[in-house]
């Protein structure tokens, strides 16, 4: 699990988000430094600042675990994506044009899938 680019957030932001959505019951600090070590050299003290930053931010809660706090995103990363796709939508561009390009650049399985949901959408909302 290398890189992080997660949009909105900075590379070791990124990196340390990736971490934690893959950690089912989240994970402390000493433990997302541990799994961080093996992809980069890179100190406690950084990753700890890191968390603390996301949690500072909303992005992240904590509950407390013996002497550690064991953090969790907030929001999971299907509906993290989702929120930046709103953004962008949102952002005071042509919304045609920018959902014209995304689709445009989707492979023909994720056109598929996209038409299918599409397709389940309006069914419930007649129902």
């Amino acid at each position: 699990m290398v890189g992080g680019d997660v949009r909105g957030f900075g590379e070791l932001e990124g990196v340390v988000m990736q971490h934690l959505w893959a950690a089912e019951g989240g994970a402390t600090v000493r433990e997302v430094y541990e799994q961080m070590r093996q992809d980069r050299q890179i100190a406690y003290t950084t990753v700890l600042s890191t968390i603390h930053n996301l949690h500072r931010k909303g992005r992240l809660t904590r509950e407390r675990e013996g002497k550690a706090h064991r953090y969790r995103a907030t929001a999971s990363r299907a509906e993290y994506s989702a929120t930046v796709m709103r953004e962008v939508l949102s952002s005071g561009g042509d919304s045609e044009a920018i959902l014209s390009h995304f689709v445009g650049q989707m492979s023909e399985e994720e056109s598929q899938r996209l038409q299918e949901l599409l397709r389940r959408q309006a069914g419930e909302a007649r129902a």
